[in-house]
This record gives structure tokens, C-alpha cells and sequence, in this order.
């Protein structure tokens, strides 16, 4: 044996990637499996609350707020939600928020689609400028306008009718925002061999761009629905009849009158959000898929 063989050091038993047992890397899998059970924990935290909503529905008014907490009744009581039709006008209140939601949700999607048009594709003076200044009104907050806006109403004789709430939001900045965005992720060579072909600019936003563009349509189609069914202070400024109220409107008004029915608040409040839960549910991969390619060039 050499001088050199006995100055070299001991092998060692190696790993793939070059670790040592002593030092071993925690496998990928490990951490996969660690973030799916956080992700699994996190929506369950988050849905903890509309579970003892949907539970407390059907309980009685006694077991609603018991300590400690009752996760599952005793007794299902599905009396509640024949007792919320015939004790409120929840008819009329959904038909009013089905209404505004459908019509508020097609005018944004429809005008901010072909401004966003406009200013993602069409050359003129002064675009940046004019881009920049309608999607600055986003960073002012409602308060400062709403009085001007009624006054305007008022003088147009739209207040108290559903059609104050649909003249006023039937613009919106931030969809003009996101659909420009996602247009110009789509090749202007398209476009440009559509008009090579004579299509005309509304051809080519109509035939071109609006299919291609259905995920950021169907992201603005869901954040104006939702926006639209929950809002309460809009027509609680607009629409005084009790005819014309929202679901938001007649539920704070059937609190006030019924507040120690709360099996039958909660019940009410399960009605007002399990149209919108159902339609994010039916159009969530478009949502995800809108809001994580917007802004996405190439």
C-alpha cells in the first residue's frame, strides 16, 4: 500500500444528485403532498363558514347559536325553506337580482369586449393617454360621485326604476382593462390577414377576436354577475319601491322584521348565494383560465 492510497479519503455511499444519507433532501413528493394537505386545510377553513350556514338552515331557532356549537342538527328541518316563500317575497327579489345581473353582466361584457377592441387594435391619436385616463376612474372610489349621479338619475326620471341601475353600470373600466390585455396576447398577424382578406374591423373583432377571447370573457362574464348580485348600495340609493327590491334589499328588510328568526335568515341567506356558487362552479375553468393568461404576451 502507497503513501497516497493511505491519504485518500474514505468513499462515501453517494445519492442521486450528489447527497449524502446525512444530509438528505427532503424527496419532491414529500413536499407535494405537504402543499396539497395546506391547500386542503385552507379551503376547508374557508368553507367552514358557509357549512354551518347551509347546517344552521336547517335547525330550529334554538339550536342556531348554541355553545358549544352544533355542527349537524338534531332534527332536519326542511319546513325552513318552504316557510322563507311563504313569510317573505323572495320571488320578486330574485326575479329583480336575476334580472339586473343578466342585463348588467351582457352590457359590460358587450361594451368593455369592443372598447377594448378599439384601443388594443385600432391606431389613433392619443390612445395611450385616453387608455390611461378610463382606466384611472377605477381608483375613484363611488362616494365621491354617487350624489352627482342621482341628481343625473333624478333629472333622467330613472330613479326608482331598474333601469338607473343598468344605465349606471353598464360601463365598466376594469373590463376594458382585462379584455385589452388578453387581446394582445392574440398574433396581429390574424388580424392583419383578416384585412388583407376585407374583413372589416368589426368582422375582424367579431369572427377573430370574441372566440378566441372566451376565457377573459367568460372571467369578466363571472366578477360583473357576482358584483352585480351582491351589490346592496346601489339599490338601496335607486330603488325605493318594494316592488323593485333585490335580494340584498329583502333580506335586510326580512331581518328587520323576523330578527330572531334566525333559521330562517340563514335560510335566506342560502338562497342569495347558491345561484352565484352554482354558476362559479360551472364556469370556473374559464375563470382560471382567463385571469392566468391576461396579461400573458407571446
Amino acid at each position: 500500500m502507497t503513501a497516497t492510497d493511505l491519504s485518500a479519503p474514505a468513499p462515501t455511499s453517494t445519492l442521486p444528485g450528489g447527497s449524502t444519507p446525512a444530509g438528505r433532501p427532503v424527496p419532491p413528493r414529500a413536499w407535494r403532498l405537504a402543499g396539497y394537505a395546506a391547500l386542503v386545510l385552507a379551503a376547508a377553513l374557508l368553507l367552514l363558514p358557509f357549512y354551518w350556514m347551509v347546517m344552521s338552515s336547517l335547525k330550529t331557532n334554538n339550536d342556531v347559536f348554541t355553545i358549544p356549537i352544533k355542527w349537524l342538527p338534531d332534527e332536519v328541518v326542511w319546513r325552513n325553506y318552504v316557510d322563507i316563500w311563504q313569510r317573505s317575497d323572495m320571488t320578486t327579489w330574485l326575479r329583480n337580482t336575476l334580472l339586473l345581473s343578466v342585463m348588467v353582466t351582457f352590457l359590460q361584457v358587450f361594451t368593455g369586449s369592443f372598447a377594448a377592441y378599439g384601443f388594443a387594435r385600432i391606431r389613433f391619436p392619443g390612445r395611450n393617454l385616453l387608455f390611461l385616463a378610463y382606466v384611472g376612474t377605477i381608483a375613484v372610489p363611488w362616494q365621491s360621485y354617487m350624489i352627482p349621479q342621482f341628481i343625473l338619475m333624478s333629472k333622467l326620471q330613472l330613479s326608482n326604476t331598474l333601469w338607473s341601475i343598468v344605465a349606471l353600470q353598464a360601463f365598466g373600466a376594469f373590463g376594458v382593462f382585462l379584455i385589452k390585455q388578453f387581446y394582445e396576447t392574440i398574433p396581429e398577424e390574424l388580424s392583419e390577414a383578416a384585412r388583407v382578406d376585407g374583413l372589416s374591423e368589426f368582422g375582424i373583432y367579431r369572427r377573430i377576436m370574441l372566440p378566441l377571447s372566451r376565457p377573459a370573457l367568460a372571467s369578466l362574464t363571472l366578477l360583473t354577475f357576482v358584483t352585480t348580485w351582491n351589490d346592496y348600495l346601489g339599490p338601496l340609493i335607486y330603488l325605493r319601491s318594494p316592488d323593485l327590491r333585490t335580494i340584498q334589499l329583502g333580506l335586510n328588510t326580512f331581518i328587520s322584521q323576523y330578527n330572531a328568526e334566525y333559521a330562517l335568515i340563514m335560510t335566506g341567506s342560502v338562497l342569495s348565494v347558491l345561484p352565484v356558487a352554482v354558476i362559479f362552479l360551472l364556469g370556473q375553468r374559464y375563470f382560471i383560465e382567463g385571469i392566468a393568461t391576461t396579461g400573458l404576451k407571446g
